[in-house]
Order: structure tokens, then C-alpha cells, then sequence
């Protein structure tokens, strides 16, 4: 009559069966449910460290742009209308910064980069360091207007060239008249006569928009005589990298015409 009681009062509280569950759990191959919990990733600190690598991976590719743009090809946002047809306001045209660097001269017909500096801008614009410097980047990356003494024009004279201007408005470069398929529709290519010789080491330079175009002719009675060193050119504007509709060259040796 009794040989049941015990097997009843032990249950599932049995110590045998407890020990045999507890034996199972520690040496078993699964973990227990809460035997890592403490070891559990942090979100906040695995949000941190991504948000810490996004970040670094950022800046090394931003300064890996503004090297890229510093040294080999920068992004250049026009500004004017001085170029059109070839380049209109908004356009960001590629500069080949490598152009001229290996022995390369510019050429006439090149649509280049230049620092005015001393001969379209008599003295640089003042600013504080360090506007100067983040307008520098920002420029650099195409995301900002140029520097107030950064142009593009087209060469029109290198050095040794006798460049006129006859009374019809005809440009002739060593008595030969100029093909300007570039021009502005209705611009002829020049309302001011002048006659110049282009010292060597230097350019004789204009905008493709002649009557809406500053360039060299404008300057004839200043310092410089409106000749660009040929060390203050950037570089040569070889293609039209934005809008995509825009896709194309400028027409310079480098780039073919769109």
C-alpha cells in the first residue's frame, strides 16, 4: 500500500531528477538561456563604431577628391555667360590639370583655366583664412563658384603671335583670318579694332561670347597688357562632365567638340 508514496512525493522536485536536469544543462552542448547575456553587443556602442568607421571612410574619400581635383582633374563651375555657346552658366566643366604639366604648351583653340592674378585682376580679393579655405574646397569639388580670380576663355594668341582685329570685326593670327565656328550666333570677332603681338611665355586669350565676354581686350591699357602668363593657366577645360544632357568636349586639342 505504500510503495507508491514515495515515488508520489517526489515529483518533479525530486533532487534526483533536479540534479539530473541541472547535470544536463552545464555539461550539456546547448548554452543556457541566459548563460551570455552579460556578453551581449551594446547598440549603442556597435551604433558608435559604425557611425565612427561611415565617418572616417568619408574623410578619406573627400581628401582623396580634393587631391584628385588638386593634382589631375578638377570640376569647374561656370559661372558667366562669357563662353556660351560652348559653355553655359551652370555647366561643371572637367580641367586636365596634367595638360601642360609634362612639357605641354597651350595651344590656340584651347579652352583654359587661369589664375587672373596680375593681369585680368590686379590684386586678390581679401577674406578671412578660413572662409578662404572651405570655399577653396567646395570649388575644388565643383560644389562652389570659382575664386573671383579664376577664368575660363579660349586662346586666341601664343607667344610670337601678331593678332588683329580689322575695322569688319575679322580676327586674323599672323595674317591668316580665324575660323570661329565657336561663336556666339551673331557675334562677330570683335567690335573694338587692336593689334597686338603676343610676348612669348605669354597668351592672348577671349571668350567665346565676345560681346558678353571680359577677357583680354578689356585690359590692353592695364599692367600686363591683358597677356596671360602661361604659369598662371590651371589647366585645360577638355570636357563637360555636368548636366549629363551637356555631356561633351569643349572643343580644345584634349576633348572633341559635343
Amino acid at each position: 500500500m505504500d510503495t507508491e508514496a514515495p515515488h508520489t512525493q517526489r515529483g518533479h522536485s525530486s533532487p534526483g531528477e533536479g540534479e539530473g536536469r541541472s547535470r544536463f544543462v552545464l555539461s550539456g552542448t546547448g548554452p543556457a538561456p541566459d548563460a551570455y547575456a552579460d556578453e551581449a553587443p551594446d547598440p549603442g556602442t556597435a551604433g558608435g563604431l559604425t557611425w565612427r568607421r561611415a565617418g572616417l571612410v568619408g574623410l578619406a574619400c573627400t581628401l582623396f577628391l580634393l587631391l584628385f581635383s588638386n593634382f589631375v582633374l578638377q570640376p569647374f563651375l561656370i559661372p558667366s555667360h562669357s563662353m556660351e555657346p560652348t559653355l553655359v552658366v551652370g555647366d561643371r566643366v572637367l580641367v586636365n590639370k596634367l595638360a601642360y604639366r609634362f612639357g605641354g604648351r597651350p595651344e590656340r583653340g584651347d579652352v583654359v583655366v587661369f589664375d587672373g592674378t596680375g593681369s585680368f585682376v590686379q590684386e586678390g580679393p581679401g577674406g578671412s583664412p578660413i572662409g578662404d579655405v572651405l570655399h577653396g574646397a567646395a570649388s575644388a569639388l565643383g560644389l562652389a563658384e570659382p575664386s573671383d580670380t579664376d577664368f575660363v576663355k579660349r586662346v586666341v594668341g601664343v607667344g610670337g603671335d601678331d593678332v588683329v582685329c580689322d575695322e569688319h570685326g575679322r580676327i586674323e593670327v599672323n595674317g591668316v583670318p580665324l575660323d570661329e565656328p565657336y561663336l556666339f550666333p551673331g557675334d562677330s570677332g570683335s567690335k573694338v579694332p587692336f593689334r597686338v603681338v603676343v610676348p612669348l611665355g605669354s597668351l592672348w586669350v577671349m571668350g567665346d561670347h565676345r560681346s558678353q565676354s571680359r577677357d583680354s581686350r578689356d585690359h590692353l591699357g592695364e599692367p600686363g597688357g591683358g597677356m596671360v602668363p602661361v604659369e598662371k593657366v590651371i589647366g585645360r577645360a577638355d570636357w563637360i562632365g555636368w548636366p549629363v544632357s551637356r555631356w561633351g568636349g569643349t572643343g580644345s586639342s584634349g576633348g572633341g567638340r559635343g
